[in-house]
């Protein structure tokens, strides 16, 4: 992290800590960073959340597996890929909450990216 060489990792923790740096391991179970053209996905990785003066850095160590983003655009099935962005838990919320059929509740979601107060205040 800092290069510490040698150093014992307890010293290298009470350094960090006399430093006002705060150094928490997570139990994550799956870390996923999406980017333009693909999706990044990190099964059983090893990540550290880093704390410093409130300014909190996040450290991922691990293999990830690669996901193209729009893999098969043209000529597609946009509804099935649509329909699919929005859980089904969602669309039952919004459906309940504003009163309608889950296919309207689905269409707000979709007209609102997937905001579900959103799409609940366009039901209202």
């Amino acid at each position: 992290m800092f290069g510490g060489g040698g150093m014992n990792p307890r010293k290298m923790k009470q350094m960090m800590k006399q430093m006002g740096i705060d150094v928490t391991e997570l139990e994550a179970e799956e870390v996923v960073i999406k980017t333009a053209d693909e999706e990044l996905v990190f099964s059983d990785a090893q990540v550290t959340r880093m704390d410093a003066q409130g300014q909190e850095t996040y450290q991922i160590v691990g293999e990830p597996e690669t996901r193209e983003l729009g893999a098969g655009d043209d000529g597609g099935d946009e509804s099935t890929e649509a329909a699919d962005a929005i859980p089904a838990d969602d669309v039952a919320i919004v459906a309940q909450r504003a009163g309608v059929p889950e296919d309207e509740a689905r269409e707000a979601l979709e007209a609102e990216d997937g905001d579900l107060a959103a799409a609940i205040a366009r039901l209202e």
